[in-house]
This record gives structure tokens, C-alpha cells and sequence, in this order.
């Protein structure tokens, strides 16, 4: 990941897009802006989606994911930094994804923050894949949606089990 200079980060938080790709602004910690991403992800989750039908959360995910790819598409074409690190909603969807029909209670939603993060980080296949082959903002996305899939398999097993 390349950190873009400090003039272009002022010009993209002036931007709808640039505003949302950052996660609202997490994007631009100087330390581990994935993980502060991912952090960031949990308050709106609280607050807002925890406690949506499947069906309202599905159709959440589905509009996140889509406006990631035209957020993430618009600060690489404007940053010309294929994976820029300040974009950091594709934490914010990939969580929201491990995060999806997760067992009620602070330590559930703990578990999938650390499994999200472990597979985003790890990169099994295909998020190795995910993340090397694909480009723009579909590809930004991509990877750490899978992530949150092996997270959300992962945390459901662990649901079942205990």
C-alpha cells in the first residue's frame, strides 16, 4: 500500500467520494489504517446495523459494497495509487460481512474484528488472489469481502460449536 501525499489527502476528504472511500476519515491514521478502518466499521454497525432484518442488512451490504467500488475507483484514478491506503471501506464492508448474523454480545463482535483482520492480513486463497489479479475499485473491494466471508464462516462455526 502507498500512502498518497498530504495535498491530495486535503482534496479528496473535500469530496463525497474521497470522504467515504477514507472510511469517513479513519483512512488517513499513520498507523495501521486498515485495522483503524476496521475499528472505525464497528460504530455504525452498532449503532445502525446490528439489529437490521437479513434482509435490510443484505440490501446494506449490497449499496456499501457498490458505492465502495465507485469511491475506491474515483481516489485511485485521482491519487493514481493502485492501492491506496487510505481507502479503507472495503474494511468497513469486509467486517460488515464477518459481522452479519453474528451471535449477540461485545466478545462476538471482538471475534470477528480479529478473524476479519487475520484473514485480510493472511490473504488466503482467493483474497491473495483477489488482491493481486484484480485492479480498480472492484478489486479494492473484492479481496476484503472475501475476507469477511472466511470470517463470517469461521465465526458461525464457532457460533454452532459454543
Amino acid at each position: 500500500m502507498t500512502v498518497a501525499p498530504l495535498g491530495v489527502r486535503r482534496r479528496l476528504m473535500k469530496h463525497p467520494l474521497g470522504w467515504l472511500a477514507a472510511g469517513f476519515g479513519s483512512g488517513f491514521s499513520p498507523w495501521a489504517p486498515g485495522t483503524v478502518g476496521s475499528a472505525a466499521a464497528l460504530l455504525p454497525w452498532w449503532f445502525l446495523m446490528k439489529d437490521l432484518s437479513l434482509p435490510a442488512y443484505l440490501a446494506v451490504l449490497a449499496a456499501g459494497f457498490a458505492l465502495g467500488c465507485w469511491a475506491a475507483h474515483w481516489v485511485i484514478r485521482e491519487t493514481k495509487i493502485e492501492d491506496p491506503s487510505l481507502v479503507v471501506w472495503d474494511e468497513f464492508i469486509g467486517l460488515w460481512i464477518a459481522l452479519l448474523a453474528a451471535p449477540a454480545g461485545w466478545p462476538w463482535m471482538l471475534a470477528a474484528f480479529v478473524l476479519f483482520r487475520l484473514f485480510d492480513i493472511a490473504k488466503p486463497w482467493p483474497v491473495g488472489w483477489a488482491d493481486r489479479k484484480l485492479h480498480g475499485g472492484f478489486g479494492a473491494m473484492l479481496d476484503d469481502a472475501l475476507a469477511g466471508a472466511y470470517a463470517l464462516a469461521v465465526l458461525q462455526v464457532g457460533a454452532l460449536v459454543f
